[in-house]
């Protein structure tokens, strides 16, 4: 991290977070924030997800770019794939303020932003003006709050920016929104899905479809929703959003409600998706999220069954250079342990963490 950056953190981490994210937002729009690229890997890091082909496999998460305003600049930023949203139908507010918390004694974030956001038209003009290049970008499908209807939101969002994004994310595990996990359960989630499945095959360029879930969930949950993910054709599952847990935190903050992020996910979530990937058997892919903040944490998720991953909270306390950082440390990884390819190491220690 240069010493530039630094500075940048430390006058970002002195704001309210919330400002603090959106200060950033327009550092990147104005081109003030150091964006490297990725790093040349010689094709170790080239990975194919859901048909996706991926420079490396170090994608944004959902969450940090909300609005789709700044997805040209993180096109630039060294990330395999970008994912933008959440999008609800129609715009809203999100929850009171404050809503966004960082907790620095534990490395982490709390958030119960409420899927605040510009709504599904707005993002997916945004979208549709989006430059066109090697850094496939997706967006994350959200339900609005007072919706009567959470189930046909989803397919609605789908419907308004799927011409425009590489793929889509269902996400019903946001903490934030009131009974939304209820929609993980095996009937429901079946049902929601054939909805989107159903537009996803009316878009002029049908699109992979990945559901993401919680990390909070039961043993007889997970075996669940791996046998809707089977059936229901959609692409891979995203494991995992944020906990409810506040196991072992020691920050002044932690008991603010909302979804934990950061490092004390990590081994929760990485759980979670080495299950999965037993539960699956390989049969669609997953995304491994939560707590990655190095470039050895990537690679563990990757050996527990993760075709790829994505980052948001490490960035809040390593700048955006971590991107290309970890790119590079993962090829090391890669290159030491003999693997000519990132496919070669998914689940080669998944037993680890069952």
């Amino acid at each position: 991290m240069s010493g530039m950056e630094k500075l940048g953190l430390t006058l970002l981490h002195r704001m309210d977070p919330e400002r603090a994210h959106h200060w950033s937002l327009n550092a990147l729009r104005a081109g003030l924030a150091p964006l490297h690229g990725a790093p040349a890997s010689g094709g170790r890091l080239a990975v194919d997800l859901a048909g996706l082909a991926l420079d490396n496999p170090i994608g944004l998460a959902a969450g940090f770019d909300k609005n789709a305003v700044a997805v040209a600049p993180l096109m630039r930023a060294g990330f395999g794939f970008l994912e933008v949203g959440a999008a609800t139908p129609r715009a809203q507010p999100g929850n009171p303020r404050p809503r966004l918390f960082r907790l620095k004694a534990d490395s982490a974030v709390i958030n119960r932003f409420g899927f605040n956001n510009d709504g599904a038209a707005a993002i997916s003009a945004r979208l549709a003006l989006r430059p066109r290049g090697r850094v496939p970008v997706g967006l994350n499908l959200g339900a609005n709050k007072d919706s009567t209807d959470r189930a046909a939101d989803f397919a609605a969002v789908l419907a308004c920016c799927g011409p425009h994004v590489d793929f889509a994310t269902v996400n019903v595990s946001s903490p934030n929104t009131e009974r939304l996990r209820d929609l993980q359960g095996r009937e429901a989630l079946a049902a929601l899905l054939r909805g989107v499945m159903e537009v996803r095959a009316g878009l002029p360029r049908p699109v992979p479809v990945f559901l993401k879930i919680a990390p909070d969930l039961s043993e007889d949950d997970l075996a669940e929703i791996a046998e809707v993910a089977l059936a229901s054709g959609i692409a891979g599952i995203i494991a995992t959003n944020t906990t409810l847990s506040r196991e072992g935190l020691t920050d002044p903050q932690r008991m603010e409600a909302g979804g934990l992020s950061g490092a004390p996910l990590f081994e929760r979530s990485t759980r979670v998706l080495a299950r999965l990937s037993q539960l699956t058997e390989g049969r669609i892919p997953l995304i491994g999220v939560g707590g990655v903040a190095t470039a050895e944490q990537a690679y563990a998720k990757i050996r527990a069954g993760a075709t790829a991953v994505q980052i948001y909270s490490a960035m809040v306390f390593a700048g955006l250079t971590l991107v290309p950082r970890m790119a590079q440390g993962l090829d090391r990884l890669l290159a030491r342990d003999g693997f000519a390819s990132v496919a070669d190491a998914v689940g080669t220690d998944r037993a680890r963490w069952l």
